[in-house]
């Protein structure tokens, strides 16, 4: 196994996973920041690397099943609704207000849960881009992606920071992972033949159309969310109820 070391053709091969990578992981790189924005500050850098490790020893473990998952129909379609909902949620505040200490919902573990989840459905594409670049080495494969963790980390710790200065990347963000549900879902076996014979023209019209969607209905329920939880902060402005947990 280890032989291929000495071969220029293994490092071309694994500059090439290392860049399939970077260009694909950027949607992952999203959604870890914006599942860890809500978490307390000592517990976000925890969320991005237990969840991105979790991910990608998940991915890693797809990819032993890459060739298998091209056959399987529905498997595209379920990840896409699953990858909306997930959009959506992610969207809505975790805090009544910005800027009141009432007591977060952000916790750790759901956190890490949701970038998992998201990371496995978004990456049944970037697994089969990477087995495709690897042309079925598993070494290469799993190289490039331990390789590859330093840069998701990196990129979302980046995107994170940005967040809180710029919140309108949040709604760029959940955009974006509506987006990739369409994209996701019209190249599921079970109706990608038809899409691109019989209505080629949702190939775009789809995607666009979801993104707006689950930015819509993310904003609508965030609203809905800050609305029911005014009148808590009306109280604790007044000094009915304590800040925070004592």
């Amino acid at each position: 196994m280890f032989e291929s070391f000495g071969y220029s053709e293994f490092w071309v091969a694994l500059l090439q996973i290392i860049g399939v990578n970077i260009v694909l992981s950027g949607d992952n790189a999203v959604v870890i920041a914006l599942a860890c924005r809500a978490l307390p500050p000592s517990q976000q850098k925890k969320g991005v690397l237990f969840g991105s490790a979790g991910a990608i020893a998940l991915r890693i473990l797809l990819t032993f099943f890459a060739a298998s998952l091209l056959h399987l129909p529905y498997l595209k379609l379920v990840g896409a609704g699953l990858l909306v909902w997930i959009g959506v949620k992610l969207l809505v505040s975790e805090n009544g207000d910005e800027g009141m200490s009432i007591e977060s919902h952000g916790s750790l573990p759901a956190a890490i849960k949701t970038i998992i989840t998201a990371d496995v459905v978004m990456s049944l594409d970037n697994v089969i881009g990477v087995a495709a670049a690897a042309q079925g080495d598993l070494l290469l494969m799993v190289l490039g992606l331990l390789i590859s963790i330093p840069l998701i980390v990196f990129g979302s710790t980046v995107i994170m920071r940005l967040m809180e200065r710029f919140p309108v990347i949040i709604v760029i963000g959940g955009g974006l992972l509506g987006y990739v549900a369409g994209e996701m879902a019209l190249t599921d076996i079970s109706v990608q033949g038809w899409v691109d014979r019989e209505i080629p023209w949702c190939h775009q019209a789809i995607p666009i159309l979801l993104a707006v969607l689950v930015v819509l209905a993310g904003t609508w329920l965030d609203r809905r969310a800050r609305a029911a939880s005014r009148p808590l902060v009306d109280l604790v402005e007044s000094g009915v109820v304590g800040h925070g947990k004592d």
